[in-house]
């Protein structure tokens, strides 16, 4: 037998040692790399592999107006979660969820019996009545959810639908405010979170975790609520007296930008909106649509001949034969023969298309379109809204003398309506170009309180306050002695301007008999609170003209709005001038104290009705002072006692 030596053995004990040494080495550096350098990632990885997630919507931020008043909110309306694996009778399940969901047998058991982690019972089970949710917690079923969830509600159902917009099932912004705004309305989800084996069995040892959604930042727009329901009052009224092809109205606070009021017609309801063709609720008019100005276009025109210190309204005076000629072509004033010999402040008056020409050619076509690109035409104005369009101006290339002269009375250019308004208001409010918005300011549902505020964006100024001082009181006796009369408003101080414009069929031409007519008012005169502009599309029976049609529109809408808005009558504006038909309205004499038999001198403009039995009239309606309509009734109250 061969003998080990001790040398020997002592070498095979330390190559033993050293080998054994670096092994648990390997390990140990192997243990602390998995431990402290990808510990966390193993963690997180078999955390994933375990735990199964069940998202949690956000409630969706409210769309409030200027005062508070709900316009969007949520409605409660839980949705329908099964965790298949959890089901222990799965035939009884969805027979029972068949029965409360009005859905087959056999839909109900591919649910509870589909091969996922969790799903959604759809469209059965999305935002389920009450007494569908009484039904499925009185049941208990092992498997099945009850995830908090809502669906958009419209308190003023189709008033602002375009502006607001709506909604989707899953309570995502698809059009309007609610898809400009939606990643700030929406919120995050939130989720609950439990752990199963391999096969979706729920480990009970191991706590559940839940993450609460964080709901969305309620949104405080610029929007009068007030002013919104007179000017949707309107055009119903518009559409049912003219059965026009469609119809605008926009109302804007001048000196800010911010806008009060905006309606379409056609509308829509925003809750079912999938009724509806996508033509309607794709088309936000007021944004959207391009057209000839025509005669509104006209206060840039006189804004620029002011400002260049080109005319002198009362001093400088104007021929109008009927006709000018330019390049070579006739334009024809819209009265036949021409107003004649007129003042600067008459053209204006009268929408005289020869004098504002004169005004557009003394300009020169530089100034000209200096002026209306600086007014924001040819650009979106910015506001906060999508689909937007740009309108169009003349290529510079292309604008010879005939182009210029066009432009100076509102053709051959074609402009948006919120471009108008946007452009008048700052005419009028001091010469400063806003960009327009609707959302003013974000709130804490939770704290309620703002966490941030819109700042009106001034673009730029455009024109001098004294200029703009003085435009302001031309559009005032427009109303007062031209052709915006029809806009007047007892006791309010009201300015404007008629516009009729022609509309270009599919061949380049200008159709027949077929116009878009409108009005820009605002009011007061002396220091705006509020622009107004409406456009009706081709009303039918009736003279197309927007003095005719649009301007008592926009006197209705300004007048009902500053009494709405708190704005105190006057009565140190310019009385207006009637020509006839029309006849001037009277004031209501003081009656209270007076006897029956004292009426007699009273009933020659009035017709006077009585309520009560005596001889002594002791109150009266409307109030002594008020301004009526010739022929209109005036109650009064009697009693066999004087109160007086």
């Amino acid at each position: 037998m061969k003998r080990v030596s001790s040398v020997t053995v002592r070498k095979r004990i330390v190559i033993v040692f050293l080998a054994g040494l670096l092994f648990f080495t390997i390990i140990d550096a192997r243990l602390g790399y998995v431990q402290f350098i990808i510990g966390d990632e193993l963690m997180k990885l078999a955390d994933e592999s375990w735990s199964r997630d069940i998202t949690f919507e956000p409630e969706r931020g409210n769309i409030l107006d200027r005062q508070g008043e709900i316009l969007a909110e949520n409605v409660t309306a839980p949705s329908v979660i099964v965790v298949p694996k959890q089901i222990k009778n799965p035939q009884k399940a969805a027979a029972e969820m068949a029965d409360i969901l009005a859905m087959s047998e056999q839909d109900a058991y591919d649910y509870v019996t589909k091969d996922a982690v969790y799903t959604r019972v759809h469209p059965e089970g999305r935002k389920i009545n009450d007494k569908q949710e009484d039904a499925l917690r009185s049941l208990n079923l092992d498997g099945v959810y009850l995830a908090k969830d809502s669906k958009r509600h419209y308190p003023f159902d189709d008033d602002l639908s375009h502006v607001l917009g709506f909604a989707g099932i899953d309570n995502q912004g698809l059009m309007g405010l609610e898809l400009f705004y939606n990643e700030q309305l929406n919120g995050e989800k939130g989720s609950l979170s439990f752990y199963s084996d391999a096969k979706g069995k729920e480990l009970e040892q191991m706590a559940d975790e839940y993450k609460a959604p964080e709901d969305g930042m309620n949104l405080k727009t610029t929007i009068d609520t007030r002013v919104q329901t007179i000017m949707e009052r309107e055009l119903d009224l518009a559409v049912s007296q003219y059965n026009p092809d469609g119809a605008l109205a926009i109302a804007v606070d001048p000196d800010t930008g911010g806008v009060l009021g905006m309606a379409n017609r056609p509308n829509f309801d925003p809750e079912n909106y999938q009724n509806v063709d996508p033509e309607i609720y794709d088309r936000n008019k007021p944004i959207w649509s391009t057209y000839e100005p025509g005669s509104t276009f006209k206060i840039i025109t006189l804004a620029a001949a002011l400002e260049e210190d080109l005319i002198d309204l009362e001093k400088d005076e104007f021929h109008d034969d009927g006709d000018i000629s330019v390049g070579g072509t006739e334009l024809h004033c819209w009265k036949s023969g021409g107003h004649g010999n007129q003042t600067y402040l008459e053209v204006v008056q009268n929408s005289c298309n020869p004098g504002f020409v004169q005004m557009g050619t003394d300009l020169g076509k530089e100034k000209l379109f200096s002026y209306i690109e600086n007014f924001g035409f040819g650009k979106k104005t910015g506001i906060d809204l999508r689909g937007e369009g740009n309108g169009i101006l003349f290529d510079p290339e292309n604008i010879g003398p005939v182009e210029v002269a066009t432009t100076s009375f509102g053709q051959g250019v074609s402009v948006t309506p919120i471009q108008q308004v946007m452009a008048v208001s700052a005419a009028v409010n001091g010469g400063e170009l806003y960009e327009p918005f609707i959302a003013d300011e974000w709130i804490d549902p939770q704290t309620n309180k703002v966490v941030k505020k819109k700042e009106p964006v001034l673009k730029e100024n455009i024109i001098s306050e004294s200029t703009s001082e003085e435009i302001r009181h031309t559009l005032e006796s427009v109303v007062a002695e031209g052709t915006g009369r029809p806009a007047y408003v007892d006791g309010y101080r009201v300015g404007g301007k008629t516009g009729t414009a022609q509309k270009v069929g599919p061949d380049g031409n200008y159709l027949a008999n077929n116009y878009i007519v409108s009005f820009m008012g605002f009011a007061p005169a002396d220091d705006p609170e509020i622009v107004v502009y409406v456009a009706v599309d081709n009303p039918k029976d009736t003279a197309q003209f927007g003095g005719v049609v649009s301007a008592p529109i926009v006197g209705t809408i300004i007048g009902d709005s500053l009494r709405a808005m708190g704005v105190e009558p006057r009565e140190d504006g310019p009385e207006k001038e009637y020509t006839w038909p029309e006849q001037p309205k009277v004031e209501v004499p003081d009656l209270i104290g007076l006897q029956k038999n004292e009426l007699s001198e009273y009933q020659t403009n009035l017709s006077i009705e009585t309520s009560g039995s005596g001889d002594y009239i002791i109150d009266q309606a409307p109030s002594p002072g008020t301004k009526v309509e010739q022929g209109e009734k005036i109650r009064i109250y009697l009693s066999e006692k004087n109160s007086s």
